[in-house]
This record gives C-alpha cells, structure tokens and sequence, in this order.
C-alpha cells in the first residue's frame, strides 16, 4: 500500500481527540514532512495532556540564582549572627537577672528586703502619677480641640446661644488664673452689654485671648531666637540638630499651657503630629505669603557665614512651627485679631543671631 498521489486532494482535517488508523509511507517519499519531537502526550487520566511535567515543577528563577550565587561567594554573615546571638543572650541575662533580684529582695527579711520593698512602692506611686498627668494632659488638650470645634460652629450657624454656652465654658477654663484675672473681670463686666452676634467672641478675643496671644509669641520668639543661636555657635550639626528638636518640643509643651492645654508626653506627640499635619495642609500658601523674604535674606546671609544661614533657617522652622501651633490650641479663631506672621518674629530672630554671629565668627 503506497500513499496517494500528489495530485489527489488531501483527506480533509479531522479533530486531534479521533484516533487514526496505521499508515503505510515510504521514507524517501518528498511530501513526507519531519515534526519536530515535542513533549510526550500525558496519561490519558490526566487533565492536561500534553503538558510535560518537570514544566509544573517550580524552576528557581534567575534572582534566586544569583542571591545565592552572592551568598556563596561572600560567605555566610557569622559576624552578624553572633552580634544577634550575644544581644539576645544579654537582654535575656538582664531579664532574669533583675526577675530574681526582685523575687530574692522580696523573700528577704532583713534591711535589703525592705529597702528593695519601699524602690518598688516608690516606682509604681510614680507610674501612677505620670499615667495620671498624661490622661489629665489628653483631657486638657482635647478639651481645647472640642471648645475650637464648637466656637467654628457656633459662627458658622450664627447661633447667639451656642455662642454664649461656649464662652462661658472658655472663661471656665481660664478662671482661676493669676495672670488673666483683670482679663476676665473686664470681660464679666462688659458681657451684659453685648447683643449682637460673634460679639461675645469678639469680647473674649480683644480682652482675654489677644493677652494669651502676645505671651505665646514671646515665647516663640525666644525660642527660635535659642535655635538661631545654638545652630550659628554650635561646633557640630549632631548637636544643633538635637537642640532644634529638643526646643521646638518644649515650645508646644510651653503653648498648649499658655493657652490651658498642658500636655504630657502622650499630649504632646499628639500635638506634634496636629501640627505636621497642618503644616503640610497649608505649607504652601504660608511658604509663599510669609517666608519668601526669609528665604532671600538667609542666601544674603549664607554669603556672609554659612552658620548664620544655617541658624535663620532653623530659627525660621522654629517660627513657622510656632505659630501652626497657635492655630491648633487656640480656643478662638482669629476673628478681628491679626495672627502672628513667621516674617515679623523672623526679622527679630534674624537681628539677633546676626550679632551673635558677628560677636563670634
């Protein structure tokens, strides 16, 4: 039996699932045509026919090969290794070892017993009271945040009674103050007198909350003034970077308690982020509007020293974090009073840091 010839048209193409019958060619027939050899056809079992099976197997790609390739080549890390080994073994030795200080001191009924006794009462009266600051702290802060949040609503609704509930819950909070009590004797004696609406707010800005406002620019003032100056003579930028962060805490520390906030660590990392965050929301309008002559001035200055341009930009992050401040712990917005500018606290910070310079360069 020999294959047809080639002039005969070609069996028409029948699906590769129907099994044909053995043919018989010849092997130097022309029209015979060579497939390549592909991968063997599955089991008939198996759900993919034709799908070899060392290709299912996970083949390591070409990162891993060369990550391992790298580990072989430099070796392993024993040296890191035993530094983790030794830090582990010492931080558990310290444990233990402070575990059975306690337990033995506790057991003991001599003079050390007794000494160790009255540390562990000392210890936990203190932790008790710093966890009472701090939630005393929260409380104030939030406070203030709640009172901000009412007055801004308050305008808003034009309500003279939600007006008049939020004033008296803002000479509250300052009552008992020293240093507000001719401020709240004139408001008390002038709030009969006002009918017209935001002008009880108004009352408490122009004779309570403007005094509050001169004390925290003085203090922010001082404060960048500290940091223009540690920043311009100090002889390592580890250390001025230290004091920036170290007196930039303290002065929301000193503003939350000007305006009757007095946060405690908690408070014023809360504070902290209040503060980046409104920073970042209105960082380019204020970069714009109050720090543009800053920026001009401190390249004037970098051509004279550059510790001088290093202390006003410190002194001018100092300023500006200043008064984000004020915007967040003040109970009232401004309403007629004019906010605090970087440029006008930045013009002093720059005069005395310039002769600070100047006496020392």
């Amino acid at each position: 039996m020999s294959l047809p010839p080639h002039n005969v048209p070609s069996p028409p193409v029948v699906p590769q699932d129907v099994r044909r019958g053995p043919r018989v060619f010849k092997a130097d027939d022309p029209a015979l045509v060579i497939d390549e050899v592909g991968p063997e056809p599955a089991p008939a079992g198996d759900a993919t026919p034709g799908l070899d099976e060392t290709a299912m197997q996970p083949q390591p790609s070409r990162g891993m090969r060369a990550a391992a390739g790298d580990i072989l080549e430099r070796g392993f890390r024993w040296g890191a290794l035993l530094a983790s080994a030794l830090t582990g073994a010492a931080t558990l030795a310290a444990g233990l070892w402070f575990a059975r200080f306690v337990s033995v001191g506790l057991e003991r009924e001599d003079w050390l017993g007794l000494v160790i006794r009255g540390l562990l009462v000392v210890a936990g009266v203190a932790a008790f009271v710093i966890l009472v600051h701090e939630g005393v702290g929260w409380f104030r802060l939030s406070r203030l945040g709640r009172l901000r949040r009412t007055v801004d609503q308050a305008i808003a609704t034009n309500d003279k009674l939600a007006e008049r509930k939020v004033a008296d819950r803002i000479v509250a909070l300052y009552r008992g103050r020293a240093d507000l009590a001719w401020s709240l004797a004139r408001v008390k004696s002038h709030r009969a007198d006002v009918h017209d609406p935001k002008g009880l707010l108004i009352l408490l800005e122009r004779d309570l909350i403007v005094g509050l406002d001169g004390q925290a620019r003085r203090q922010i003032t001082a404060s960048a003034k500290r940091v223009a100056t540690v920043t311009a003579l100090s002889p390592l930028a580890s250390l001025a970077l230290a004091y920036v962060v170290f007196e930039n805490l303290r002065l929301l520390r000193r503003l939350a308690a000007t305006y009757g906030g007095r946060p405690g660590v908690a408070g014023s990392m809360r504070l902290a982020r209040s503060v980046i965050g409104h920073l970042i929301a209105a960082g380019g309008l204020a970069l714009t509007d109050d720090l543009l002559g800053q920026f001009l001035g401190q390249d004037v200055l970098r051509r004279l020293s550059k510790r001088l341009g290093e202390g006003a930009f410190n002194g001018a992050l100092t300023a500006r974090i200043g008064v984000a401040t004020i915007a967040e712990v003040r109970p009232l917005p401004f309403i007629e009073a004019e906010p605090p500018r970087v440029r006008d606290i930045l013009g002093q910070v720059i005069r005395r840091s310039s002769e600070k310079g100047t006496k020392h360069v």
